[in-house]
């Protein structure tokens, strides 16, 4: 055999078998993958908010992505343009997926101007404004776990994943490796800041994708979430 075939069979045999090796690289990854913690659990629902839809909007049986924009959501810009941008344009085809904004009655008209400054090329089906009274903006705020507070103005730049169990989803320990090697104390990721891009883009696209594979699975049998939430809140116990 001469040496044009033998480099010819080997060049096949490259190809045939490059894409072999890296499947069986990518099926651990996908199988073996760490779920997303329950941070906390009963997270109150949307019972008394109202918007301009004519169906109800509701956390409970959907993945939301869940924010506060204020009395001047304008201000609000930045934080909600990020949040087009990098989360509802990438996550908006998977289903049972909304982000929901709580608004506080009155801002139904600067929420129009919003709308109009951050939607200037597709529609926001699955984006949705709810109006309600403080008070109750405020009870669903505090039913969240979270290291900041809301603004005076009822605004904040972080927004929190809750399940469509209610649960509030994040990361109980979010040190870096360089932070575990060193043994520096345990914090936890309880919510997402919209300012901070490479938060987005990185850390909360990443817990998505985790939410998104946990929930594929569990349509499949393959899941033990009642162990999950278990596992998860114990741990938390025990760490506060």
């Amino acid at each position: 055999m001469d040496k044009k075939k033998v480099s010819r069979y080997v060049v096949l045999g490259v190809l045939f078998f490059l894409p072999v090796i890296f499947l069986l690289f990518l099926y651990p990854a996908t199988h073996n993958y760490t779920p997303l913690d329950i941070v906390n659990e009963n997270v109150l629902d949307l019972d008394k908010f109202s918007s301009n839809t004519q169906e109800k909007i509701l956390l409970k049986d959907h993945i939301t992505v869940l924010g506060f924009l204020g009395t001047n959501p304008i201000d609000k810009v930045i934080t909600a343009s990020n949040l087009k941008e990098l989360v509802y344009d990438k996550f908006k085809g998977f289903k049972k997926f909304q982000i929901v904004i709580l608004m506080p009655r009155g801002t139904e008209d600067a929420v129009d101007n919003l709308k109009a400054e951050i939607n200037k090329y597709e529609d926001l089906r699955f984006w949705y404004f709810v109006f309600a009274g403080s008070n109750d903006i405020q009870q669903v705020f505090y039913s969240l776990k979270s290291k900041t507070k809301l603004n005076s103005d009822l605004s904040s730049n972080n927004v929190f994943l809750v399940d469509k169990d209610l649960n509030q989803r994040g990361r109980l320990d979010d040190r870096t490796d360089n932070e575990l090697e060193k043994n520096k104390p345990n914090y936890g990721l309880y919510s997402y800041d919209c300012i901070e891009v490479a938060e987005i883009k990185n850390k909360m696209s990443d817990d998505l994708r985790i939410l998104f594979t946990e929930y594929r699975q569990k349509r499949k049998g393959e899941f033990n979430s009642d162990t999950r939430r278990a596992n998860d809140l114990n741990k938390q116990d025990e760490e506060n």
